[in-house]
């Protein structure tokens, strides 16, 4: 039997079940998934199906990442809520592809994980999975492992196995919409220029899902727990000399600016740190920036395309403030002007939750 596979949380306690009712039958995971989004999403939620699959003895196959043809796809259906036409045309496309493969490994018989979430309409999936027993003659098994506790009993494998839980569905339509009605941030789609992998993120998430296999890997014990900390995200920044002159200059992590734009002069200099009329902002130079950190960067571009980590940005930060709580807009720049200047900053600091790898 092919399975269809779509996320770890619902194929492991999903597999365990089939492992148990049909146990004359091999069972073949394949990971098939264009809609999911972003790409490194993607890599993170496959990363664990393949935990999973080793520790139930299960063969993975990984289907290919058409996200332009998925697109294509559901185009004209963007708006359509969870559950709803859009859903429908991706689960077709899904099924099309898994059925295919099914009828290629000379299968019979078909299914798929989405069965098991409760976001996912079952009559919706057996609509579809029907469709194509008719078209390809691959039996669609429509199992019902959410009923009678189902769900419950899934929440505490979850849990047991310690997978990873996203919080969205996984296309970008959905993630979309789900932020808008929470009112929260869509930092999911941040990413450095620099590729700096930024606190909470899905790239920070994937290093420690990747670590977590290797200590699974060594035998050694391990717990994920969850912290909440003040997260931060820089939309844009800018520093314009007189009435057009475009400065080369880098906002230090965690640098705000309540109305987004000041404007004014450097008025004095005390132990290396230049301070702004306006905002409480400061200024350093990036030659005192290499001294006190021990980095190298010759020009301004260079630190942007090549940022530090978070850590040791938070580190030059607290040798300039006296708090550790300091919000204050720090700007890094090669020669210290000398003319108004205008400086734009866009930035949201943030309540957040993001997953930590202990070793017991």
């Amino acid at each position: 039997m092919l399975v269809h596979i779509c996320c770890s949380v619902d194929s492991h306690f999903f597999l365990q079940k089939l492992q148990r009712d049909y146990p004359g039958e091999k069972l073949t995971g394949f990971f098939y998934d264009p809609n999911i989004h972003p790409y490194s999403e993607y890599q993170l939620r496959f990363l664990d199906v393949q935990r999973s699959c080793k520790i139930l003895g299960i063969d993975l196959i990984e289907g290919e990442y058409d996200f332009e043809a998925w697109m294509i796809a559901v185009r004209g259906l963007e708006n359509e809520p969870e559950k709803g036409a859009r859903c429908e045309v991706c689960f077709d496309k899904r099924f099309d592809v898994s059925a295919k493969k099914a009828l290629d490994l000379g299968e019979t018989k078909v299914t798929t994980t989405l069965l098991v979430s409760p976001l996912k309409s079952q009559e919706q999936l057996k609509r579809s999975g029907d469709a194509f027993y008719e078209k390809y003659g691959v039996e669609f098994i429509a199992v019902d492992y959410r009923s009678g506790g189902g769900t419950q009993d899934q929440s505490r494998v979850t849990k047991e196995q310690m997978l990873y839980r996203q919080d969205y569905c996984g296309c970008i339509f959905g993630l979309t919409m789900q932020r808008d009605q929470q009112g929260r941030l869509m930092d999911e789609m941040f990413s450095c220029v620099s590729n700096k992998i930024l606190p909470a993120s899905i790239e920070e998430r994937v290093e420690m899902y990747r670590d977590r296999m290797q200590l699974e890997d060594k035998k050694v014990e391990y717990k994920i727990i969850k912290e909440k900390f003040l997260n931060y995200r820089q939309f844009s920044f800018k520093v314009i000399s007189g009435k057009s002159e475009i400065v080369p200059a880098y906002a230090l992590s965690y640098s705000t600016l309540p109305r987004k734009k000041a404007q004014g002069n450097i008025e004095f200099e005390f132990e290396n740190i230049h301070y702004f009329s306006r905002e409480e902002i400061r200024f350093v130079t990036l030659e005192f920036f290499n001294s006190t950190c021990g980095y190298e960067y010759k020009t301004i571009n260079e630190l942007i395309f090549n940022q530090p980590n978070i850590n040791e940005e938070l580190k030059f930060r607290n040798t300039l403030t006296s708090t550790n709580y300091d919000l204050t807009l720090i700007v890094i720049i090669e020669k210290i002007p000398k003319t108004k200047l205008t400086i734009m900053l866009d930035a949201k600091t943030y309540e957040d939750v993001r997953e930590k790898l202990i070793i017991i």
